[in-house]
């Protein structure tokens, strides 16, 4: 960027940390950090970022306040927390997929108190954020988003601005919406292929050929349905689950009829009864297929 600016970043967490650790060490800005657990905090400040135990004290030193969080409540709570501290000329940039709703009731509290917002949602993998090779569908004023621009390039390869605010929040709802969906298909092949006696990883390589060819089939089907790995600390079925609540939400709303996303749906509650809500959300294809094992409180503790 043209001038020494103070970064803030709000909320360490599984895609968060490795974000906050890029934009210390590529940006050439003072980066501040804030989280509820001290331990990403200590860290980050191995790599230059500057942890602050308290937002105010954050927020009175940052220029740009970076946001990633899990939910569009945890966004809103947060935001009447940080209203008070609010300064005029402050830009505010909302990694989270937190909702079009709560976007646009963000922007306009912050607007009025003299400040800008973006809603800049992520897609991608964890390592894709370790990497700093993510997506970033980006909603609001075109001239704020280049404003920022370079901050997101040191997270992101791929920077898309998509509409007015809202705009990035509804490309990354739809991204998610698609992405479960083409999950489930390819948890039920994995499925019938393994019944059936024959090698799934053939399959799956044939398929990665041809029309049957995807990110989803070569990330999430490739590299976690084959080898069976499904981390705790990911994309959990419970996240992904309060992602797609959020497309499910719209269509009603709009009279829609989503009989994938309900059948997505469906899968996740079942997987999330079984016992596997906090583990990576390609794990639906161990419930398909019923070899699915519930978690012990040993994997469920932080790491």
């Amino acid at each position: 960027m043209s001038t020494q600016r103070t970064i803030g970043f709000i909320g360490l967490g599984v895609m968060g940390e490795p974000m906050c650790r890029n934009l210390a060490t590529k940006s050439g800005q003072r980066v501040l950090c804030h989280d509820l657990s001290p331990a990403p905090m200590q860290r980050l400040s191995e790599y230059g970022a500057q942890p602050c135990a308290d937002v105010a004290e954050l927020m009175q030193a940052s220029d740009v306040v970076m946001i990633c969080l899990p939910s569009g409540k945890a966004v809103t709570e947060l935001i009447a927390r940080l209203l008070p501290h609010v300064r005029q000329g402050q830009v505010f940039v909302d990694l989270s997929t937190s909702g079009v709703d709560v976007a646009r009731h963000s922007e306009a509290l912050l607007r009025a108190k003299g400040a800008r917002f973006i809603d800049t949602p992520i897609a991608r993998t964890r390592q894709a954020a370790e990497n700093g090779t993510l997506l970033i569908m980006a909603g609001g004023d075109a001239a704020t988003i280049d404003e920022v621009r370079p901050l997101l390039q040191c997270v992101a390869t791929d920077i898309t601005h998509c509409g007015p605010i809202g705009a990035g929040q509804m490309t990354k709802i739809l991204n998610n919406m698609v992405m479960f969906q083409t999950g489930l298909a390819l948890s039920e092949a994995y499925a019938i292929a393994q019944r059936a006696g024959f090698d799934a990883n053939t399959i799956f390589g044939t398929l990665s050929q041809g029309s049957g060819d995807s990110f989803a089939l070569r990330n999430h089907g490739m590299k976690a349905i084959l080898p069976g790995e499904f981390p705790m600390r990911a994309f959990s079925v419970q996240y992904a689950r309060k992602d797609l609540s959020y497309a499910i939400s719209m269509a009603r709303d709009m009279g829609i009829t989503v009989r994938g996303c309900d059948a997505v749906d469906e899968t996740f509650r079942s997987a999330i009864d079984a016992g596997q809500g906090d583990r990576y959300w390609p794990v639906i294809s161990r419930v398909i297929d019923g070899t699915a094992a519930p978690t012990t409180p040993q994997e469920r503790a932080p790491a």
